[in-house]
């Protein structure tokens, strides 16, 4: 056991008892009861690994580390916390180091959890995926566990308001059988997002109603989310932009 980690889930049913989140969690049993695996799961909010973490801890109180982006943990108060909690920084624009560090956990045979898609699917749709997952699956020897979250983006998405009042709303998390570490990473990510698609469709005809024109729901199904094409291109844009700000600031350091 690790207090730390124990107190936070502690902390954080507190907080979906008080929200009224009514869970709905399917295949613990695909999770391993021991050794390494890499926990792939689907991006649609910003608490997604809070929820992914359920599966594992259910199965044994297995703790998941998380791989986030490294602004969380330059913040003073969630910093100390994610360390604590062995979770990975990662630097987008050097993301080797915080790769080694999870190939190492993995061979360690801990928890580690990936956001294939990298950012948020603003269409709540599965975007295209990074190889990360299936690489370091094949370093380590490790099976990836896809993981499927659904209903998180009505807590705390892109671009809308967080909830974390008294909603009642419903999250499902569902978790794929396991996926061996073979072939080669193209092979292997293409695979993964085959069986996380497929669990996406699954979980959402399981969800009940999706209102017409709710913002959490995808086109797909009627909701006012943009499709995958327009969330990609949006998300294009921005990268865009993030870059010509970026630029423009080390140019103006240089001068």
């Amino acid at each position: 056991m690790e207090p730390v980690y124990g107190t936070v889930i502690t902390a954080a049913r507190l907080l979906w008892l008080a929200e009224g989140l009514k869970f709905t969690i399917s295949g613990v049993e695909n999770v391993p009861k021991t050794g390494a695996g890499v926990v792939a799961f689907n991006h649609t909010g910003y608490l997604d690994f809070t929820y992914a973490g359920i599966p594992a801890y259910l199965q044994g109180h297995r703790y998941v580390r998380f791989m986030a982006k490294k602004e969380v943990f330059d913040n003073k108060y969630g910093g100390p916390i994610m360390r604590s909690l062995k979770h990975i920084p990662v630097d987008r624009e050097q993301g080797s180091e915080s790769y080694r560090t999870a190939v190492e956990y993995l061979k360690q045979g801990e928890l580690v959890g990936v956001y294939p898609e990298a950012t948020i699917s603003r269409s709540f749709e599965i975007k295209g995926f990074k190889s990360g997952a299936a690489r370091m699956a094949l370093e380590a020897n490790a099976p990836i566990i896809p993981t499927v979250i659904w209903g998180a983006q009505r807590v705390w998405t892109k671009g809308h308001p967080k909830k974390l009042g008294r909603s009642n709303y419903k999250i499902m998390v569902g978790v794929a059988e396991p996926l061996e570490p073979t072939g080669d990473a193209d092979a292997l990510t293409a695979k993964l997002h085959k069986v996380m698609s497929e669990k996406l469709l699954e979980l959402q005809d399981a969800y009940g109603e999706h209102p017409k024109g709710e913002f959490w729901v995808p086109a797909r199904l009627g909701g006012s989310a943009p499709t995958l094409e327009e969330a990609n291109r949006m998300d294009a844009e921005e990268q865009a932009a993030r870059a010509a700000k970026r630029a423009a600031r080390e140019q103006g350091e240089d001068g």
